[in-house]
Parts: C-alpha cells; sequence; structure tokens
C-alpha cells in the first residue's frame, strides 16, 4: 500500500506526468474499452464486408434464378427437362435408369452359428 502512496504523490508531484496518464487512459478507453471504441469499429468493419459479399453472392443467385424462369416461361422444351432431370419423371413408353455414386453399405454378418 505503501508503493501505491509514494508512486500517486509522485504523479501528483509531477506535472507532466498527470497529463501522460490521463492521455494513455483516455487512449485506453477510448480505443479499447469503450461501447464505440476503435476495436468495435474495427469489428463492425469487418462483418459488414462479409454481409456485402453475401449479398453479392444473393443476387447473383437470384439474377442465374431469374434467367431460368424466363426460359421456362418462354420454353415448353426446358420445362420438360427439368420435369426429366430433377423430378425423374418419363414418357409412358420409356424406362429410368438412376446411377448413383454412393458406396453400398456393409452389412455386419456375424459369422456364430447356433447349434
Amino acid at each position: 500500500m505503501s508503493r501505491l502512496r509514494r508512486i500517486l504523490r509522485y504523479v501528483r508531484s509531477s506535472s507532466a506526468l498527470k497529463y501522460v496518464v490521463v492521455l494513455v487512459a483516455g487512449v485506453a478507453i477510448v480505443g479499447f474499452l469503450d461501447e464505440n471504441s476503435v476495436w468495435s469499429h474495427i469489428r463492425n468493419r469487418r462483418t459488414i464486408d462479409e454481409l456485402q459479399a453475401e449479398i453479392k453472392l444473393y443476387r447473383e443467385q437470384y439474377e442465374r434464378d431469374r434467367a431460368q424462369l424466363r426460359r421456362l416461361d418462354a420454353d415448353p422444351k426446358a420445362i420438360e427437362k427439368i420435369a426429366r432431370e430433377r423430378y425423374f419423371m418419363k414418357m409412358d413408353d420409356e424406362d429410368i435408369f438412376v446411377l448413383s455414386d454412393d458406396e453400398p453399405a456393409i452389412s455386419n454378418q456375424s459369422d456364430e452359428t447356433t447349434e
């Protein structure tokens, strides 16, 4: 406790040191501790940049979907193509074979025999 008192006395007696302490405390509060600190602004700017990139991605996806809708309205063969590819629809005289790249599940059969 006596060290703290000695430090405080030294700060009170030195006029230049008072300003340095106040300046350091102010920079710490404004830079890091305050709700509107520089650190918060940097974090918010990073978040804004990420959200703007996401908005750009969604706008591109929207334009692709809009072009596909226009194509579907104009061309009946496009509707047939989507019905066949996505929903596996077929004509009455056709057969559909769906090929899958999935590996078959390995069954766990035990080699135990009962007598």
